[in-house]
């Protein structure tokens, strides 16, 4: 039960609904349908998606998590040494009969998008790819986690991403995805320089990296102000992120770790997020 428990908290429990909520809600939003495809993928990206994305990461993290305070909670657990072949295989046979089942059903598109999403997952922390230490690719590569979900979604049901409210909910999702990593990256400015690690916030400093969230949050809010009814009602959501990052834009390199204050506030208001989208949903 120690080593379940352990593998569970690798997952990020309190992140599970952020990778699952996008699929289920963009193929209910397209079918207007409960089905078995619905309930097999929105268990895959509730948690053997999550294990494989984060379950990974905390392997392959394992030495500068060891310098980290925030991690070994919510915020990412320390995975035990002894613990970390186990944990790939896991989180690697784990997806295989989600992925069998639907690359079965779906169509050459949706396979392609799932495979894509798959492949960032990995590249986001194995060694010889690493996105993670990559300025800027980081920020993209950890907001395409959340947004291919909701490609795939769409994909799998026979919809163009082309559709204007479509492209922009994914583009804004996106700059949302890469504000959230962003902003995240601050806090660890210094745990991550001392582990040796580059991130978009070492490289550029805790200040400008915070101000570029800011504005990346703007952007979101703004493309979605400018979809048109129902879905700009959804602009609301970025207000709470624009006033949590405020009082950090002048946030330094010395004090990074304050930056934590905001981001618990940020791991609770996504859920007052989905509340947002689930409402348009069902309006």
């Amino acid at each position: 039960m120690k080593t379940v428990w352990a593998l569970i908290q690798s997952s990020r429990p309190i992140s599970w609904i952020n990778t699952a909520f996008p699929f289920a809600a963009t193929y209910v939003f397209f079918t207007d349908r409960i089905d078995l495809t619905l309930v097999i993928g929105t268990l895959f990206f509730l948690i053997p998606y999550n294990l494989l994305m984060y379950g990974i990461n905390d392997v392959f993290d394992y030495e500068s998590d060891l310098r980290n305070p925030r991690k070994g909670g919510i915020e990412g657990a320390l995975l035990d040494k002894s613990l970390h072949k186990l944990t790939i295989w896991v989180s690697a046979l784990s997806c295989v009969p989600f992925v069998g089942y639907l690359v079965w059903v779906g169509n050459l598109s949706a396979t392609l998008a799932l495979a894509f999403a798959l492949f960032t997952v990995l590249a986001y922390s194995v060694k010889g790819l690493r996105f993670k230490e990559k300025p800027f690719l980081d920020s993209l590569t950890s907001a395409t986690h959340f947004v291919n979900p909701m490609i795939f979604a769409a994909l799998l049901v026979g919809e163009s991403l082309a559709q204007p409210v479509l492209w922009q909910a994914l583009i804004a999702f996106t700059f949302w995805g890469m504000a959230s990593h962003a902003f995240g990256a601050v806090q660890d400015v210094r745990a991550d320089r001392e582990g040796g690690i580059a991130s978009i916030a070492t490289v550029i400093g805790a200040r400008a990296t915070t101000r570029f969230a800011f504005l990346l949050y703007l952007a979101a809010g703004l493309l979605m102000a400018s979809a048109g009814m129902p879905a700009a009602s959804a602009a609301i959501a970025a207000v709470p992120y624009l006033a949590i990052l405020l009082p950090f834009l002048s946030i330094t390199d010395e004090t990074c770790e304050t930056a934590n204050q905001g981001w618990r506030r940020f791991i609770w208001l996504n859920f007052f997020a989905g509340a947002i989208v689930t409402q348009l949903l069902i309006s």
